[in-house]
This record gives structure tokens, sequence and C-alpha cells, in this order.
């Protein structure tokens, strides 16, 4: 295969020198599954060269290796993806791979459900004033709750993606933590992931960096080997998400306007669904000062903006919360007083923060204002004492400002 480099420049490939160097990431599968050679395993799938790796280790490694792929949306549409090589070839390939592994492959067709749990909560969100994280709600929903249900019908003792994160088991329970590669661990998408789900899951990816999983690939002879990541979000055509909510919620274009803080009328705008909190460009007022989104009121269809200082967060509520420390649930963490590192968004470093519960609403308070806090995000939440370890989180609800 060969791939046009102005387009989608070939990636870092970090080769296999020996025979050795395959047998160690083999050995690290195998002990990232933790069961006997020829348990039965599901792979996921995606089409992707990290998945595609997990299901040719296991198999190397001497599993029952089976291969499930599902169908979430329209990749005709996806084929117009601009700036995205490959886009439409995901189940193409990952039919191609399990051929080439000599292993079982099925294709799930879950448009539908992806559809309710995944796109139309996505263009809902936008409409209610959040900022969404789809690919939260596709591990919560799709992946790791109606694929599991997949992989126990098929009679596997697990199902391991191609997550960069890592399962370990301390004291007779699975914890979550962060991959060796922080540049590409995913643990913040993966807080909803519950203790059941985590006893039944593997990541086998999670002691190898990115360019190892592509020798690892190469070496193997997988077509995929230099196959670009993916970018933007799965089932938004060009990356215009916008567009795509437009078309949903047609409601959302409705005009309003632009509020200071202060109460102070600046303009009007064509549609909330245009603004995100911590947003300044395409304001299109001038006041003499830097100006920010600092809240949306979808009812009355205001965007309210100030200074940047006005974006500090004091505290926040979690709704839907999961716990996966070692108290039963994160009201008893609360409770106990644990302490906890809180991180907001994936590309932002976690802070320290403290654990509270008011009449059964679990709210997070940081020792300092963190900035960047937007209602329909998550919050991941860590340990101070052992901050690769992920203790659960929840989606941010409401806020407080320190001013």
């Amino acid at each position: 295969m060969t791939l046009n480099e102005d387009l989608c420049p070939i990636p870092d490939i970090a080769p296999v020198s020996s025979e050795g160097d395959m047998d160690a990431a083999v050995e690290a599968a195998r002990a990232a599954v933790g069961l006997p050679v020829g348990a039965r395993v599901v792979a996921a799938m995606s089409g992707g060269v990290d998945s595609t790796v997990v299901a040719a280790l296991l198999h190397k490694a001497g599993y029952d290796v089976v291969g499930v792929t599902l169908q979430l949306y329209d990749h005709g549409a996806a084929l117009k993806k601009k700036g995205a090589c490959c886009a439409g070839q995901d189940i193409h390939d990952a039919r191609l791979a399990a051929e080439m592994l000599g292993i079982p492959h099925y294709v799930l067709d879950y448009e539908s459900r992806f559809r309710d749990a995944v796109i139309d909560q996505f263009a809902d969100s936008y409409l209610a004033g959040q900022t969404p994280v789809p690919c939260i709600r596709c591990n919560q929903t799709v992946k790791f709750r109606d694929l599991l249900d997949v992989a126990r019908d098929l009679g596997a003792e697990a199902m391991a993606t191609g997550h960069y994160v890592r399962r370990s088991v301390a004291g007779g329970r699975a914890q979550m933590r962060k991959a060796v590669d922080h540049s590409r661990d995913q643990s913040y998408f993966l807080f909803a992931t519950t203790r059941d789900q985590l006893d039944y899951l593997r990541f086998p990816l999670a002691d190898l960096e990115k360019p190892q999983v592509r020798g690892v690939a190469a070496a193997l002879g997988l077509r995929i080997a230099a196959k670009p990541d993916s970018q933007d979000i799965c089932f938004v055509p060009n990356g215009d998400y916008r567009t795509l909510i437009d078309k949903l919620r047609p409601q959302g274009r409705e005009a309003g306007e632009i509020v200071h803080m202060d109460g102070r009328v600046l303009g009007n705008h064509a549609g909330i669904t245009d603004y995100t909190i911590g947003q300044r460009r395409g304001l299109n007022v001038a006041v003499g000062e830097p100006l920010f989104v600092t809240r949306l009121d979808p009812a009355r269809r205001h965007v309210i903006v100030g200074p940047r200082e006005a974006l500090l967060t004091a505290s926040l509520t979690l709704d839907e919360s999961n716990w996966l420390g070692d108290e039963a649930t994160m009201q008893d963490a609360a409770d106990a007083g644990v302490p906890v590192l809180a991180r907001v968004r994936s590309t932002r470093p976690p802070s320290p923060a403290r654990l509270s519960v008011t009449d059964g609403v679990v709210a997070v308070t940081f020792d300092q204002g963190e900035e960047g806090v937007a209602p329909g995000q998550a919050c991941a939440l860590y340990d101070p004492a052992d901050p690769d370890r992920l203790l659960g989180g929840g989606f941010i609800k409401t806020t407080t400002a320190v001013v």
C-alpha cells in the first residue's frame, strides 16, 4: 500500500529488530490477558493499527481469538472526510487482517444503537449548551456494554481492545491505570468503565509505545502498519460537527444575544450551538478587552461572555459518576475524605481536589481555581498517592466560578 505523503505522512515506526523483540511483545500481551493459553478472547477490531496488532499478538500468543468489528456510522459518508487517507476502509481492513491471521471475524451492524446512544446525545448536549465527549459515550455504551454482551455470548473469557491503558489486579480487585506511554494514555476516556466490565476487559498494548506497535504490525506483515491514526470525531464528515448538529437539531440555529456577564448586551449570534465554554474567537464583539464565553443559557438563547478570570472554576458537580477506588462508592470515598486529582480535559494535567456529597450529589472542589471546565465534559479522578491509578469520575453537570 502506497500512501500520499502530502495528505497522510508516514508515521514513526520502531522496527522490531529481533525475534526477541517480537517474543517480548507477545509475552506482554499474554501477561495482560492473564488467562491460560487456548482460552477464547474476543478482539474488538476497529480496522486501525492498534486493535489489529492486539488481535495479531493474542493469536500469536496461542489464544482462541475471535475478531468483532462494529459498523457504527455511514462509512459511505466517511469516504468524503477531508484529510483522512483511509476513511471508509476500516471494516474492510479489519476483515482483511482477520483473514490473514486466520481467525473468525464478525461484523455487527450497530448503526441504530450508535445513533441513539452517541450521535443523538451529542447533538442534544450542544443544544443544551454543553460540550460533550462522544468517545466516552461510545466506550460507555456501545463498546463496553453492548459489545461485552456479544463477547460473552460467543463464549469468550475476556474481551481485548487496542486502548492505551493498563489493567492490573491488587488485593483481588482490578484497577485501571495509565499506559506506559503517557502521551497516548486513554484513561480519561474510560472513566465510566465499571468494576464488572474491568474484570472482563484486557488491554494488551499497555506496555508499548505507538512506534513499537507499528513496528510489530510491520514485522507481522500487516498492511495497516502505516495507516494514519483516526482524527476528529469518527461520525462527523470533514470534521464539521456544526453542520451535523444543524441537520439533526435545526432549532439550535435560532438567533439570540451575546451578553456580558455584567448584563450589557454586546451583540447578536446566529445559534447557540456555534459556541462552547472558553471560546474566544468568532464572538464578533469588541469592548476593548479580550472576552471569552463563560456560560451558555439555552432557555434564553444567551451567550454570556466575560474576562478570562471568569473562566476559573472553584467546584463542579458530577452526573453519572463511576467509582473504581478501594471504597464501595464515590459517596463513601467523599465521606472518608479521600483526596483526588481531578482532570477536566484530556489535554490538561489533573489538579488537586477533594470530594463532597450533598443530598446525594457528588461535588469536586479544587484546591485552586481550574480553567477549561465545561458542563458535558468529563472529570476523571486519579489517586494523588498513586497518580497513574484511575479512581473513576463523572460527567460535569454544573460549575461554580471562583469570581
